[in-house]
């Protein structure tokens, strides 16, 4: 398959999981919605059924109390007062409970005003129709409620609770249309729904099946390929391993027959200066020989001006190339010394490495204390390496440590190690001046520096330090900021399978 139709077919997953994912995210937030809406309009629903069955229950109080003073009227029996004094004391947590739940509706609210004005009255003549009675007085009792009903306390009761209950009949109507509603857009959301997941469903499983025999063919193609891999593999190997050796065989040759170069011009530059002394010397004596005086004593050089100058040019001039001689000899010797360790066969032994590097640090102690520096180490894992190879590493890392630290300041240096899935991970963390991180790369390039060069170095040490990380199979990295310190990772294998690095030197 190409990479176009891999592209291609990417896209079209990648929109198919989009379309899906937003197919679910809108049918639950529908479903969601509509089934809170549905028990929100269900809930309406039983709350107009729970305030018409309270106006009727009012209506039955007040009947019953009605009923029970009558009763009492008549025969005067004590059960009928009783009766009467419960359905009255029972009115008017009744009407307080119909007035919270017809709260909601203002047409509601001004009939509850109404009823309550005339249940007050009816309650006002039940009272003073009982006083009667007590004081036996019956026919201004019997007056009394002949009074009441030709002034239409009771019914005007049962007008103000009968347009109250239509009221909530035409309430339960409309919330009974809403909730049908709510919960058939629900129904009609989750099959919609449903449908669309299968359809999904179906595409995603035709498309599985596609990218199934698709890897199958690419499965059989890289059968094919890695038949002859291993043979490839050995060849590119073999190369890379002459053209290794070659590389060090080149390095070490170029900088083993410069060296001779430069010792020729090391011994031409000091016959040099001794004769640029011979001769400034006999110009001062050809230019200021006294008419009647002693020559100047031997060795002296009497210059004046110009003369005197060009002398100072010259002895300028030699430095010059004595210093670029020296710089030039101490970077042949790193060539050559690189070119060697390439060639060392490591050999892996158990090492304690915590001893190891409490001894690097006993023989950094003397540039510790003259750089106020503390160095903490705390315990390192055991590893299966070549010694020689983890003392240059953790020497160099260390005496770079103290070396960069911030003038004046107090250092601390920290060596820390753990383990993680079969390799040893080891962090040199400083306080130091840091690295600036567009330099992080530069600094294991060979003969490059960052920062303010004010140590003595030729570049060199980090590139070394990180090509025999690489040669015991592991990794290298730093993590530093300008003036925060810097933390360089070394993560290297437990156990290092000597048998096949070697090989590829």
């Amino acid at each position: 398959m190409t990479a176009e139709a891999l592209r291609r077919r990417s896209i079209w997953q990648i929109l198919l999981f989009a379309a899906g994912l937003l197919v679910l995210t809108v049918i639950s937030a529908g479903s969601v919605y509509l089934v809170n809406k549905a028990r929100d309009d269900s809930k309406w629903v039983l709350h107009t059924i729970e305030a018409e069955n309270q106006i009727n229950a009012l209506l039955l109080e007040i009947r019953r109390a009605e009923s029970a003073a009558r009763g009492y009227l008549l025969t005067q029996g004590e059960g009928f007062k009783a009766d009467h004094e419960k359905a009255v004391a029972a009115i008017i947590p009744a009407l307080d409970k119909l007035t919270r739940l017809t709260g909601d509706n203002p047409a509601q609210r001004k009939s509850i005003d109404q009823l309550s004005a005339a249940i007050e009255i009816r309650l006002g003549q039940f009272a003073q129709e009982l006083d009667f009675i007590g004081q036996n007085r019956p026919d201004e009792a019997a007056a009394l409620v002949r009074e009441a009903a030709s002034t239409g306390t009771t019914a005007e009761i049962s007008k103000v609770a009968s347009s109250m209950i239509q009221e909530e009949e035409r309430l339960f109507r409309l919330r009974s249309v809403n909730s049908d509603r709510s919960q058939t857009l629900a129904a009609s959301l989750t099959g919609i729904g449903s449908g669309l997941v299968v359809l999904l469903a179906l595409i995603s499983i035709w498309l599985v099946q596609r990218s199934a025999r698709a890897r199958d063919e690419a499965e059989a193609r890289l059968r094919d390929a890695y038949a002859n891999l291993e043979t490839v593999v050995d060849e590119r190997t073999a190369d890379l391993r002459e053209a290794n050796n070659e590389i060090q065989r080149f390095a070490y040759i170029v900088s083993h027959d410069l060296r001779s170069p430069l010792v020729n011009i090391m011994g031409f530059t000091s016959e040099l200066e001794e004769l640029g002394g011979d001769i400034f010397r006999r110009i001062g004596g050809l230019t200021h020989v006294p008419a009647d005086g002693p020559p100047p004593a031997a060795g002296e050089i009497v210059l004046e001006g110009p003369d005197k100058q060009l002398s100072a040019d010259f002895s300028e001039a030699l430095g010059f190339i004595k210093s670029s001689i020296g710089k030039m000899d101490r970077l042949i010797s790193a060539i050559l010394n690189l070119t060697r360790e390439g060639r060392r066969e490591f050999v892996p032994e158990k090492i304690d490495t915590r001893e190891l590097i409490e001894a690097i640090v006993s023989t950094l102690a003397h540039q510790a204390a003259e750089a106020q520096a503390e160095i903490h180490v705390a315990p390192l894992p055991d590893l299966v390496s070549d010694r020689l190879a983890l003392e240059q590493i953790f020497s160099n890392l260390i005496d770079n440590a103290i070396k960069y630290l911030k003038s004046g300041a107090p250092g601390e240096i920290r060596i820390r190690g753990r383990t993680k899935l079969g390799y040893a991970i080891f962090e040199i963390s400083d306080n130091g001046r840091g690295i600036d991180p567009k330099d992080h790369q530069r600094i294991f390039d060979l003969f490059r520096r960052a920062g303010t060069q004010d140590k003595p170095g030729q570049g060199i040490g980090l590139a070394h330090v990180r090509a025999l990380v690489r040669r015991l199979g592991g990794t290298m990295s730093v993590s530093s900021e300008l003036n925060t310190g810097s933390t360089f990772t070394i993560t290297l294998p437990i156990t290092w399978n000597a048998s096949n690095r070697n090989a590829d030197q």
